[in-house]
Parts: structure tokens; C-alpha cells; sequence
């Protein structure tokens, strides 16, 4: 991206990104996303994503992010359970090991710092 930009977060055309089979613990979630900017060097991430109803786990990265619509509990390992809906932001840190249970369609923008 080489210019500023403003994006309708709820109409914004995401990409299919499949999931690892392994990090799928019960029914049939898919994701979806696009990255609307990433720094020069690929540190620095930011976008759009989005997954469907099942169980499934994820090792986080430094991550901030807020819930357009949707639903889910966010068990983190070793620490709190997180549950996010539409308008609610949460803060991942980098190794956090997460079991997302999604109820409803979750869409949320993004920002992460690997």
C-alpha cells in the first residue's frame, strides 16, 4: 500500500485462508481475511478476518483487535477467558496459546506486531 486509506470493515471483501485441520478441535470453522497494510519489512500487520461457528486453537501473536459482529469465548492457557462480541476490543499477547469457541460469525480488524 502506498497511500492512506479508509475501509467499510462489514462489506469488506475477504480471501478464503484455510485453516490447519490440526487446529480445528470440533465442527467445520472457515476463515477468511485480507490485509490492508503491512510495514516494509512485514513486522507490522493490519486488516480484516473472519471465521465461522466451530472450536478451534491458535498460538497469538502481539495482537490487538476489535469485533465488528459476532460472537466468542476466547479461553486463553494460563490465564483469563475472553469473551468478545460487537464493538468489544481484546489484546493477545505474542505466545498465548487460545481455543476460540465461535458462536456466531465473528469479522473483526486486526493489528499485529510480529
Amino acid at each position: 500500500m502506498d497511500h492512506s486509506l479508509a475501509l467499510h470493515i462489514a462489506d469488506a471483501a475477504l480471501e478464503p485462508e484455510p485453516l490447519d485441520p490440526a487446529q480445528i478441535v470440533s465442527g467445520t470453522p472457515e476463515v477468511t481475511g485480507k490485509v490492508v497494510w503491512e510495514s516494509p519489512d512485514g513486522r507490522r500487520i493490519r486488516g480484516v478476518w473472519q471465521i465461522t461457528p466451530g472450536v478451534v486453537t491458535d498460538t497469538e501473536a502481539d495482537e490487538v483487535f476489535v469485533v465488528v459482529s459476532g460472537s466468542a469465548t476466547i479461553e486463553v492457557e494460563d490465564g483469563p477467558t475472553l469473551r468478545v462480541g460487537p464493538g468489544d476490543m481484546a489484546v493477545l499477547r505474542a505466545g498465548d496459546r487460545t481455543t476460540w469457541t465461535v458462536h456466531e460469525t465473528l469479522r473483526k480488524a486486526y493489528a499485529i506486531d510480529l
